[in-house]
């Protein structure tokens, strides 16, 4: 039988928000320790059809920030935050899902390319706080993962995990694909 103060603790699986978030931090120091050690290549591994990896990876974290941006609009719907949408429609959580799926899908060769060819830069402040949010971009990304997994964590920690993952991509294309779109000489395709 349990007593009204066990009743009253929400269940967390085992984890918390402290868990999702060490997790989170752990991934994320994982990848700057490995890119920093490791000896980059310093040659493209692949293109995709590009004519070079610097359009290739501005590209695709384009499409991975557009899809973020139907992201954050479906989860604003979601929570009833989208002014004058009205109730968001069953529709609305598979658009919410297969869009961040999508997303994350693009970045993986622009990561593994980064990290296989580049490593963790330093060379300049644009090249390291790039290095920086790619690591944070993951790490967010594993805990918004295992939090969506995680009973009783409190209200705020899904948005704010999400916020993050947001935040980490938007600084990611703003620091080296928008870099790249106004830079004159390089093509764009």
């Amino acid at each position: 039988m349990t007593t009204a103060s066990e009743r009253a603790r929400p269940a967390t699986g085992g984890i918390g928000i402290a868990g999702v978030l060490l997790v989170g931090a752990a991934v994320a120091v994982s990848l700057g320790v490995y890119t920093k050690t490791h000896d980059p290549a310093g040659r493209p591994l692949y293109t995709l059809g590009f004519s070079g990896p610097l359009p290739m990876k501005a590209w695709f974290t384009t499409a991975a920030a557009l899809l973020l941006v139907v992201q954050l609009t479906t989860a604003l719907w979601m929570w009833g935050r989208l002014p004058g949408a009205g109730s968001a429609p069953a529709w609305a959580a598979i658009l919410h899902r297969w869009s961040g799926s999508a997303a994350f899908i693009f970045t993986l060769p622009v990561a593994f390319h980064c990290i296989w060819s580049l490593g963790f830069a330093t060379a300049d402040s644009r090249v390291f706080l790039h290095s920086l949010a790619g690591c944070t971009f993951y790490g967010a990304y594993a805990a918004k993962m295992i939090g969506l997994r995680t009973k009783g964590l409190p209200g705020w920690a899904l948005p704010v995990l999400g916020s993050a993952v947001l935040t980490a991509l938007v600084v990611l294309w703003l620091t080296a694909s928008l870099w790249f779109f106004t830079r004159s000489g390089i093509p764009h395709v």
